[in-house]
C-alpha cells in the first residue's frame, strides 16, 4: 500500500529535479521511493560493510605498496 507524502521544496529547484528526473526516464516519486529506500537500508549496508572489513583481515587499507609490488603480475 502506497501512502501520500507532501513535502516542499522552492519551486526553480522542484522544477530542475524534474528536468533531471526526465532525462533519466524516471518521475520525482520514483527517484524519491529510490532513495527512501536507499535512506532507511543505510544503516543495514554500513553494518555489512563493517563485517565485511572484519572479515577482510588480510586487507590492510592505508598501507603504502612499493613499486615493485605495484607493477607484480
Amino acid at each position: 500500500m502506497l501512502k501520500n507524502v507532501t513535502l516542499s521544496a522552492d519551486e526553480t529547484l522542484i522544477e530542475k529535479a524534474r528536468h533531471r528526473a526526465s532525462e533519466e526516464h524516471k518521475s520525482l516519486n520514483e527517484l524519491f521511493r529510490e532513495w527512501m529506500t536507499g535512506y532507511v537500508g543505510g544503516e543495514r549496508r554500513s553494518q555489512e560493510y563493517q563485517l565485511l572489513m572484519k572479515r577482510l583481515t588480510h586487507a590492510r587499507p592505508g598501507r603504502a605498496f612499493s613499486r615493485d609490488e605495484m607493477n607484480e603480475r
